[in-house]
């Protein structure tokens, strides 16, 4: 492999590794900042209790994002140098105002969300959490941003030496044409993610014990939110891929495995093997004109397809379209066990149905998959560009040997695999444990302000 494939294969294994885990701490510090307002709402120590024990995993999850988010900027500076010398007078500020108000706003509420629940008011704590669950949002909207005017670039400048510069108004830069749509894709993404993991926690430990009130009313939070939401980003998914119809339809042509255009309607390929030098899909499972069904929302409507683009401006075919079904796929399963949790809501079967939590077990690592799938089709059916239609990936690259990329992509998978793989190990680990009254946090103390006697609530017997 030459130096171009393994600087890729490099950044897909950082970036992918990296990304599983603010998917995780976006929903995980919401789903923290609920937790604390309903303790302070009703004064019930089962939301305390939880508080503590999913901070304790939210505090491992974060400082596991942040170390991996700062190996990226190194390839910027190594592998991807040429690309950062061309785009960097453009991304480089967006990237600087993510530092200066995410990354600042969770620096310094951080310490006190995690450390200070014994030490300060409760008015101050609760301000912190969302401090910071309001930081994790800001960084999604600055990273998106970014990633997004690489996938739709509008208001730059052509400079003389070849660079994009920003023109008259960063407001276009910031809110270019695909930006609402992924921000609001991704975050539910996100959301969904944390749901699926805490649905899961709490499927576990009511396996185990049934009249646990923690794992019920983790269970319970986390299905409601599988109910309304998965369905809201099945509606926000089909509203992003008509966006990048329009503006990247090249993508949509891969994710829908059309080599032909269509004139008279095009079909929803269900199932098939994409060749990509017969420019065919093999083996196919169709539904005549659904395709333009969903698209243009008339089934008799034209569809263009991969003939209408050269070969060297292709997408990976195969890659895109089963990427794209396996979060399609997922989404649709994740909407399919909010209804059947809703319908055991309605019968009074929601903590009583073991069939039911080994179900919502085994979803509980679908939202990781979706949103690796999501991005993988976001990202390599963006391919051969690093800012579509205009840098390609490889004039993106530095100017280095494949064996010093090579070294580097090996040392990272010895490094990653261990740390990272011993930090999910700790996390599921703490999932392992079922949550319970006087639940202590990171100080190994049970939860309380300052001068204030913890509530008999959180003592042993703590009614549900």
């Amino acid at each position: 492999m030459d130096a171009l494939i393994l600087a890729r294969a490099q950044f897909a294994f950082t970036v992918s590794f990296h990304f599983l885990l603010p998917a995780f701490s976006i929903g995980l510090a919401s789903y923290l900042a609920v937790l604390e307002g309903l303790w302070l709402r009703t004064g019930r120590g089962v939301y305390a209790n939880l508080y503590r024990y999913w901070l304790k995993i939210f505090a491992v999850v974060f400082a596991m994002g942040v170390v991996s988010g700062l190996v990226m900027s190194y390839e910027f500076g190594t592998n991807w140098s040429v690309f950062s010398d061309k785009a960097g007078p453009v991304i480089g500020p967006l990237m600087a105002y993510e530092v200066l108000t995410a990354f600042f706003l969770e620096a310094g509420f951080l310490g006190v969300m995690l450390f200070g629940i014994n030490k300060v008011g409760k008015g101050l704590h609760f301000v912190a959490t969302l401090a910071v669950a309001v930081g994790t949002f800001i960084s999604a909207f600055w990273i998106l941003s970014v990633n997004s005017w690489m996938q739709t670039p509008v208001g730059y400048e052509i400079g003389a030496n070849g660079q994009f510069l920003p023109g008259s108004s960063w407001t276009a830069i910031i809110f270019n044409p695909s930006f609402p749509y992924r921000l609001v894709h991704t975050v539910i993404a996100a959301y969904l993610t944390t749901a699926f993991a805490v649905g899961a926690v709490g499927a576990w430990h009511l396996l185990k014990d049934r009249a646990n009130p923690g794992a019920r009313t983790m269970f319970s939070m986390a299905m409601w939110m599988a109910a309304i939401v998965a369905p809201i980003q099945i509606a926000a998914g089909d509203a992003h891929g008509l966006n990048t119809l329009e503006h990247q339809p090249a993508k949509v042509m891969a994710m829908e495995g059309h080599f032909q255009s269509h004139p008279h309607g095009a079909p929803l390929i269900l199932f098939g093997w994409p060749d990509q030098a017969a420019q065919t899909v093999r083996g196919t499972i169709e539904i005549p004109k659904a395709s333009s069904l969903i698209l243009k929302h008339d089934p008799d409507a034209a569809l263009m397809g991969l003939d209408t683009i050269p070969g060297a401006d292709q997408p990976p075919v195969a890659i895109v379209f089963w990427a794209f079904r396996i979060m399609v796929g997922l989404g649709f399963a994740m909407a399919g066990l909010g209804l059947w949790t809703l319908i055991a809501r309605l019968r009074g079967r929601l903590y009583d149905s073991p069939l039911l939590h080994r179900a919502a077990l085994a979803m509980g690592p679908a939202g990781f998959i979706a949103v690796l799938a999501g991005w993988t089709v976001t990202e390599v059916g963006r391919q051969p560009f690093t800012v579509y239609g205009l840098l390609r990936t490889a004039d993106s690259a530095a100017p280095l040997a494949a064996p010093a990329v090579a070294a580097s992509l090996a040392a990272f998978a010895v490094v990653y695999f261990t740390v990272f793989g011993a930090g999910f190990w700790y996390v599921v680990k703490l999932m392992g444990h079922a949550p319970h009254a006087g639940e202590s946090g990171l100080d190994g103390a049970p939860i309380r302000t300052a001068g204030i006697t913890p509530a008999p609530a959180l003592t042993e017997g703590e009614p549900a």
